[in-house]
């Protein structure tokens, strides 16, 4: 993705230690190969896929293979004062593992082990490196299905998906990445390890410090285990696509659907910019006459029979065509269309700021409409996917990162946006994190009572303010 740099501020740009002592001491826990310091490769380890978000240039990065590297590592830290930022694969898209200057970027990909997968308790514990896809096709051969699949799937890591609480196209039915973490061992800033929550299929003692960490951003500790709950597998699903002569109306037959008790597995829309991105960069002939796609999948017993019922209600809202899947394969070809959404909306123009404001399903039709107003106020193309069930929208500003005045205009148009969905009820983030990008929408967002009580938490689990600063606050 391209990418619009800015610079460092005081806010996002904490003095880290003298680099010789620092290095020196680092190098007296950790394996030669564990700690980069060539600033070419330091700094390809600078930022996320976010634009117009801060990075500064690391002192070091270290990639530990263990628990006892990682302590090491925040015993080190502490000492020193240096501020530590982790990282997953970097596919985050606020800037939330963007490095500050005189940093050690904690790079966590190595620890990418599997280290159980338990078919009688349904979980499976790993390593915060191990990749989403590699996860879900390892519980796969064991009839079992960990449902979080975020878009980047096939890169992301589970560090990084528990960091922003990702989401995915299953969200409607199966949830969050919150949903699924059951406890944690966490190393804390001063190098001390925790237990979080449990491996049992419930349990409330204490206060819930798992979900705590869930979508913290690093900013309270660093991940390295996870016990994760996994679900039975289930059928493959099918895929039903609707056109819709209106945005309006597909948004009327997300709620019909939802209103109906109905429980798809998906359901997702794309507005006629995307859809026309989609066919121009990959050829799939989907119907570019069409405002909106909507896109719903079961995995039911009988998915021919839900999809059937869903159809009817999009006619009943005004679907000028409905065609369902006859198989697995045409539903595949039907999501990867989806999945390539937002890669096909980038090669517009370039470069894109992807939105992810999440509103009421009952405010989706204001949300797109909204969108599509400020895209003429400011002469942008904005594209719009969302997981239409849940109400979470991904408006894309399509922008020549270039043209100075397009930058403006598309930073402008961003900004508006969170505004709108802020206004309709929603929340600015819906599953990418807040990041750099959206820390000033976030005060908005809590006010200043829930601020000064997260700030409050922040300080407890990291009173010198080492893990990750200038993130979130």
């Amino acid at each position: 993705m391209s990418r619009i740099e800015a610079r460092p501020d005081e806010d996002t740009a904490a003095p880290g230690a003298p680099a010789e002592p620092l290095l020196t001491a680092l190098r007296t826990g950790l394996p030669a190969d564990a700690v980069l310091t060539d600033p070419d490769v330091t700094a390809s380890y600078a930022h996320d896929m976010a634009s117009f978000c801060p990075a500064g240039a690391p002192a070091a990065v270290v990639l530990p293979r263990t628990v006892e590297e990682v302590q090491h590592v925040m015993r080190t830290a502490t000492a020193l004062r240096v501020p530590v930022v982790p990282q997953g694969a970097r596919t985050g898209l606020s800037g939330g593992a963007n490095a500050t200057d005189g940093c050690v970027v904690l790079s966590l990909t190595r620890m990418d082990r599997i280290l159980e997968i338990s078919p009688v308790d349904r979980i499976a514990v790993v390593e915060p490196g191990v990749v989403n896809a590699a996860l879900s096709r390892a519980v796969g051969e064991h009839g079992l299905y960990y449902p979080p699949d975020p878009s980047s799937w096939e890169t992301c890591t589970i560090g990084g998906n528990i960091g922003t609480a990702s989401g995915g196209l299953c969200c409607v039915k199966y949830g969050v990445t919150a949903e699924y973490v059951l406890g944690l061992d966490v190393v804390l800033a001063d190098g001390r390890l925790m237990s979080t929550g449990r491996r049992t299929a419930k349990g409330v003692a204490g206060y819930d410090l798992t979900r705590l960490f869930v979508g913290s951003e690093g900013s309270l500790g660093i991940v390295v285990r996870a016990v994760l709950a996994l679900r039975p597998k289930p059928p493959a699903q099918l895929v039903l696509a609707a056109e819709f002569g209106s945005a309006a109306a597909a948004c009327d037959a997300v709620c019909r659907i939802m209103a109906g008790g109905h429980v798809p597995s998906l359901l997702e829309l794309m507005d006629r910019t995307t859809v026309k991105a989609v066919n121009d960069f990959a050829h799939m002939g989907l119907p570019e006459a069409t405002e909106a796609l909507l896109l719903a999948a079961f995995d039911t017993a009988d998915p021919a029979a839900d999809l059937a019922a869903v159809g009817a209600l999009c006619e009943a809202s005004g679907a000028t065509q409905v065609v369902p899947a006859e198989d697995a394969a045409e539903s595949e070809l039907l999501l990867q269309a989806r999945r390539l959404s937002l890669t096909a909306l980038e090669a517009v123009k370039g470069t894109t700021m992807i939105d992810d404001v999440c509103v009421p399903r009952s405010r989706l039709g204001d949300m797109l409409a909204g969108v599509e107003r400020i895209g003429a106020k400011y002469g942008l193309t904005i594209g719009l996917c969302a997981h239409a069930g849940d109400g979470n929208t991904h408006p894309t500003v399509c922008f020549d990162a270039l043209d100075p005045d397009e930058s403006r205009r598309a930073r402008e148009s961003f900004d508006e946006i969170m505004a709108l969905g802020l206004e309709l009820g929603g929340t600015i983030t819906g599953e990418h994190g807040v990041g750099v990008l959206k820390r000033e929408w976030l005060a908005r967002e809590l006010g200043p009572v829930g601020l000064e009580m997260q700030r409050a938490v922040k300080q407890a689990f990291d009173p010198l303010g080492i893990l990750n600063p200038g993130k979130l606050f």
